[in-house]
């Protein structure tokens, strides 16, 4: 009997072994990148910049493939329902990640249930802007203009619930200032307002924001990022200008369908770290907008989760909700 089971055992772990022999070795064929929005915006450039070197790295053709709608979700759907074997991957921002699981009340997704953390490639910090005609100078001054005036100054947003909507929400929170919000359809109806009086104040992503800034047409009062932004580098940082411990930046990163094996997870992240160190990358990185921020799997997994409460406390108090 013993003789028995020791040769079943024996049978199984060899068939195991010729099967792990008879798969081959990742990637076998292109990988698919998945973006969530239309082309030529901000996420698809990241992506070109991207797999333009990782295809080198890996070996294989990798391909962008646009599955704009809903915010992300459409894109987010198709990467979800994909085989977990590493060879379909998606590119998201910030509200794909951590702001549509608060903010959509159906979303058919859950970020870190669904999805397995590959590599954060960039961070995108914003610029906090007024009208050139109001008379502050400097955040301080802003703050105090604010506060003499309740309910008086707007806010102008890309949209509800987006991150241009979210950091003003923010920034209320932590100066305890009383701003009213005025959605937009897009950023640059938001800024053709913000420029003409109707909205006196503004967070918008940096390379838009300094070319209006050096045109004169806004005023950078402050960064959102920790340190000095290359675009904008005499403009302070918002805790510069007093405001202690108020970094709230944007995001990229890279993940794949929940359950892919963990030593494709590890190649996968490993080829993002090598095309990272590329000063050709960082450069045009740089001139994107996007400050390069590479972390590996494991800590962009832990970013993450510590991420989303902070941005399901701001969704919450903005009073956004989408079905």
């Amino acid at each position: 009997m013993r003789l028995r089971t020791w040769l079943t055992a024996a049978a199984a772990l060899a068939c195991t072994s010729l099967a792990a022999l008879a798969q081959p070795a990742f990637p076998s064929k292109p990988i698919r990148v998945v973006v969530g929005f239309p082309a030529g915006g901000p996420l698809d450039q990241h992506a070109r910049l991207l797999t333009d070197k990782l295809q080198a790295v890996l070996g294989q053709p990798v391909v962008v493939d646009y599955k704009a709608g809903a915010g992300g979700t459409v894109g987010a759907q198709d990467v979800m329902k994909a085989p977990p074997d590493g060879h379909t991957l998606m590119l998201a921002n910030t509200g794909v990640m951590v702001i549509n699981p608060a903010l959509y009340s159906k979303l058919p997704y859950a970020t870190l249930k669904d999805f397995t953390p590959i590599a954060r490639t960039a961070m995108q910090p914003l610029a906090l802007l007024v009208n050139p005609k109001l008379p502050a100078q400097n955040l301080q001054e802003f703050i105090a203009y604010a506060k003499a005036r309740p309910g008086q100054v707007n806010f102008g947003s890309a949209g509800n619930g987006g991150i241009s909507h979210l950091v003003p929400e923010m920034f209320k929170t932590a100066t305890g200032l009383f701003m009213v919000h005025i959605p937009y359809r897009g950023s640059a109806p938001a800024f053709t307002d913000l420029m003409g009086g109707q909205v006196q104040f503004m967070a918008e992503s940096i390379p838009q924001a300094a070319a209006y800034h050096k045109q004169g047409k806004v005023r950078a009062l402050a960064v959102t990022s920790r340190e000095r932004n290359p675009a904008l580098p005499d403009v302070p940082t918002a805790i510069e200008s007093g405001l202690k411990n108020f970094e709230v930046v944007g995001f990229y990163g890279f993940l794949a369908p929940a359950g892919t094996p963990k030593d494709v997870v590890a190649k996968l992240s490993d080829a993002f770290g090598q095309v990272m160190q590329s000063p050709e990358v960082k450069n045009r990185m740089v001139a994107q907008g996007a400050d390069p921020a590479f972390l590996g799997a494991d800590a962009f997994a832990s970013f993450l989760a510590a991420e989303m409460p902070r941005w399901a406390t701001a969704v919450q108090q903005s009073g956004a909700k989408l079905d």
